[in-house]
């Protein structure tokens, strides 16, 4: 099963190095991982993506906060949450396929972002489901190149999902709600 993990991490040089050497370590392959700065300049944002049993996820977790630099980890995988996904795909489109890829695009709420003399770029954000969708659509068109950021993920609402025990790990729990700000 796909789980879903959420990480806050300080962000500082080293830690990326720090979660993927865990992964590494207890030989768990990580399908998707996509690191970004949060509203909190010292803070970033970890999403992990990972093909695992429950208890392997668990215990994923467990090591996750015992590396200093983690301030919360969230597996958000059966909970309420937003997760997306980037991909930019370039298509062979001789001029008159343009038209094809410019209404299969537009079906799936994507956008052409580039046009070349022998190509364009396609640029779709979403679920998983959704840009495999396009790209099997694509595929017979005749794909050049594909990249993809990997999925992000968040709680919706205002849920903050905090399942961190202060002092773990010498830190204090992170609050992402308004309501606890006295800035």
């Amino acid at each position: 099963m796909q789980h879903t993990l959420i990480a806050k991490v300080e962000n500082k040089p080293g830690v990326l190095n720090r979660v993927a050497s865990l992964f590494r370590r207890r030989n768990f392959n990580i399908e998707s991982l996509n690191v970004g700065r949060t509203e909190k300049p010292d803070i970033s944002h970890m999403t992990i993506v990972m093909e695992n049993h429950d208890q392997d996820t668990r215990r994923v977790e467990a090591n996750l906060y015992k590396l200093v630099n983690v301030l919360d980890v969230q597996d958000v995988t059966n909970q309420p949450a937003v997760t997306r996904d980037l991909a930019l795909i370039k298509v062979a489109a001789e001029p008159e396929k343009r038209s094809e890829i410019a209404n299969l695009a537009n079906i799936f709420r994507a956008q052409i972002v580039d046009v070349a003399p022998d190509s364009v770029i396609v640029e779709i954000t979403g679920t998983e489901e959704k840009i495999e969708g396009l790209v099997e659509l694509l595929r017979p068109i005749g794909i050049i190149e594909l990249v993809r950021t990997g999925q992000v993920a968040m709680l919706r609402g205002d849920s903050l999902g905090i399942r961190y025990t202060p002092g773990a790990n010498g830190h204090t729990p992170i609050s992402n709600n308004t309501k606890d700000k006295k800035e």
